[in-house]
């Protein structure tokens, strides 16, 4: 039995989720063997999944979205990071109800990034997703050592806002350590930086920004983009683009810059967390997430189990809080069965506010349902 969950968000963590699933099945099947492999698409909770998977947790203090000093983790294991943007310039990083479309920055990525370098990384595999910002990842660049003055010669202002005034950029200062690093862009978003499907347009408003904020922004990064051409030349513009610069806030765009491939976070992460060799010794797959829907056929983390375990002759059912999908389209995406907590308690509410034993119950059904 392989439990390959996503976190349930708000309610539990994928480790959580793993626990729960366990203590569930074991009520029915008290000796059965259950491997736990944590998973997660390249947003928040990445580092937590790759740490319980064997990586050793590492703390540095970096720069919060707004400048302020917090602690964040990466994960390494021998010569490979795991590195979090949503870490150092995630949502959860602002103050409750705070938002800061215009002014947060990624620079405290760009630390984490170099806080990885300094750890004798060779691979840093850069999950991105649940940011706060939408600064096409020029704070990012400006901690790894690229410079960006407006007319005056001073450093343009934190944030996508402060692009606008931008007048010259120069990366020639960028860390030399980058040209020797595989660096790969993980992301659940294919979105170009700009225009009616980028950064700003698609996820702009999550973050807080107005209409006019979006304008300004989807402004802001074209210009940053057109600026850049001038100093990185027509590859500059090319990733502008490129599916996957939009991807959080357009972080993805600074990170192709930086030489960074770009793949679907799910499928990443299943290499890096060692997915194939748990998934072969596995009979039955349990997958699951906060909320099957819609978005979770584009490639979040439970349609990527499926899909893995389904090329590979495995039956998956998924866990879940809310189920917005039909059978057919679940069938679809490899998974024979979904078990929503509301199938247990219709209670929304409660089953946000006591999702774990609830869990327990739903996986004990599965035990019923499918190993006795």
């Amino acid at each position: 039995m392989l439990i390959a969950a996503d976190k349930f968000k708000g309610s539990l963590t994928a480790v959580q989720v793993a626990e729960r699933v366990t203590a569930g099945l074991r009520r029915v099947v008290p000796d059965l063997t259950v491997e736990a492999l944590p998973v997660a698409d390249g947003g928040d909770g990445t580092v937590d999944a790759a740490v319980a998977a064997g990586f050793e947790r590492r703390e540095v203090r970096v720069a919060g979205p707004l400048g302020e000093e917090v602690t964040a983790a990466f994960a390494l294991r021998g010569r490979t990071a795991v590195v979090e943007m949503a870490e150092a310039s995630g949502l959860q990083r602002l103050p409750a109800g705070v938002f800061a479309p215009l002014t947060a920055s990624t620079y405290g990525s760009g630390e984490l990034l170099r806080a990885a370098l300094d750890a004798g990384a060779r691979t840093i595999v850069f999950g991105v997703g649940g940011s706060a910002t939408t600064d096409g990842g020029a704070g990012m660049l400006s901690a790894l050592g690229a410079r960006f003055w407006n007319e005056g010669g001073e450093p343009v202002s934190p944030g996508g806002g402060g692009l606008a005034d931008l007048a010259r950029a120069d990366l020639s200062g960028l860390d030399p350590r980058l040209s020797s690093v595989e660096l790969v862009l993980a992301s659940d978003v294919d979105n170009p930086l700009t225009g009616p499907k980028g950064a700003p347009a698609v996820y702009g408003p999550q973050k807080g920004a107005s209409p006019d904020d979006v304008e300004t922004l989807d402004a802001a990064l074209a210009h940053f983009a057109k600026v850049l051409e001038a100093e990185a030349g027509p590859r500059a513009a090319e990733y502008a683009a490129s599916p996957g610069a939009g991807a959080a806030g357009g972080i993805g765009y600074g990170a192709l810059l930086l030489g960074a491939r770009f793949r679907p976070g799910i499928e990443v992460m299943l290499d890096v967390l060692g997915f194939a060799p748990a998934l072969e010794r596995a009979s039955l797959v349990i997958t699951g997430e906060g909320s099957l829907d819609e978005q979770t056929l584009h490639g979040k983390a439970p349609a990527g189990v499926a899909a893995a375990a389904r090329a590979a002759g495995k039956e998956v059912v998924a866990v879940c809080g809310r189920l917005a999908l039909p059978t057919q389209a679940l069938e679809r995406a490899g998974i024979r069965q979904a078990y929503p907590l509301t199938s247990v308690e219709p209670d929304v509410a409660r089953c946000i506010a006591e999702a774990g034993p609830i869990l327990e119950d739903v996986a004990e059904r599965i035990a019923r349902d499918r190993l006795v």
